[in-house]
């Protein structure tokens, strides 16, 4: 995996931010990294022990993190976290991030158990939309207003897979409701955008059976760019997205995925 190029930078000192499935993977990178910039971070998701960890790992980097258990799907958890992120020096959600998701897959669509659609709208289009209900409520009260970047996939609008159907559909809704909700809100002066990210070193790109190598080798034989996508590379997408660099951005989806799409 190739590291990316960092430079030191406070692009959200004084700043209160929220992360939904902040546990690992992307949501854990995005949340070192906001810390990393000065943000205080509230850290979200449904099991305490993961996301104690991704405390432990802002504090040690010298951040300053907050872990709240909730189930994103639940309108009360929404509002909880919401009220959560405020209470913490600074009184505001300056930064929301809803990275929260599921993948119930690898069957075709006909063969798809109904509780697998079920779960995967519950957590990947109800969440959102309680999640973003909740957080323009708070932000646009805020003379700062606020930023949101909601978490797609590239399989959506963009891209699909066998055994993918019923997930793409819920991630091409996350598309289209950020971007009703970017229009509704930014004259409320809370920005919404979306990032949709590729192939990603998570556990959720490894096929049945995959070994992280064998990943690796079909990433060489079918990606333009010739690898997946690092956790840090999708954060730093995010990050953009999320600062003062995006200030004119609304409504955008943001592609991040070694051309994959193309």
């Amino acid at each position: 995996m190739t590291a990316i190029a960092t430079t030191a930078r406070n692009r959200f000192t004084g700043r209160t931010a929220l992360v939904t499935g902040a546990g690992s993977g992307i949501g854990r990178a995005v949340a070192l990294a906001l810390a990393a910039e000065g943000a205080r971070v509230v850290v979200a998701g449904r099991r305490a022990e993961p996301l104690d960890e991704t405390v432990r790992l802002i504090e040690k980097q010298g951040g300053a993190a907050l872990a709240v258990t909730a189930d994103i799907s639940r309108a009360a958890d929404a509002e909880a976290l919401v009220r959560a992120a405020v209470e913490l020096p600074g009184g505001s959600l300056d930064v929301a991030v809803n990275n929260a998701g599921v993948f119930r897959g690898g069957r075709a669509l006909a063969d798809l158990p109904e509780d697998d659609w079920h779960s995967q709208l519950a957590v990947n289009v109800t969440g959102v939309h309680l999640a973003l209900q909740a957080q323009i409520r708070r932000m646009r009260t805020q003379p700062s207003g606020g930023a949101i970047v909601n978490v797609s996939s590239t399989f959506g609008l963009h891209a699909t897979s066998p055994g993918a159907a019923a997930y793409s559909a819920t991630k091409a809704a996350v598309t289209a409701l950020s971007r009703g909700a970017a229009l509704d809100h930014i004259g409320d002066g809370v920005r919404i955008n979306v990032v949709s990210p590729g192939a990603t070193a998570t556990s959720m790109s490894l096929r049945p059976g995959e070994t992280e190598q064998d990943r690796t080798e079909r990433a060489k034989a079918t990606l333009p760019l010739g690898r997946i996508s690092a956790t840090e590379e999708i954060a730093a997408a995010i990050l953009y997205l999320a600062s003062d660099d995006a200030a004119s951005v609304v409504g955008t989806d943001l592609v991040v995925d070694s051309g994959g799409s193309l």
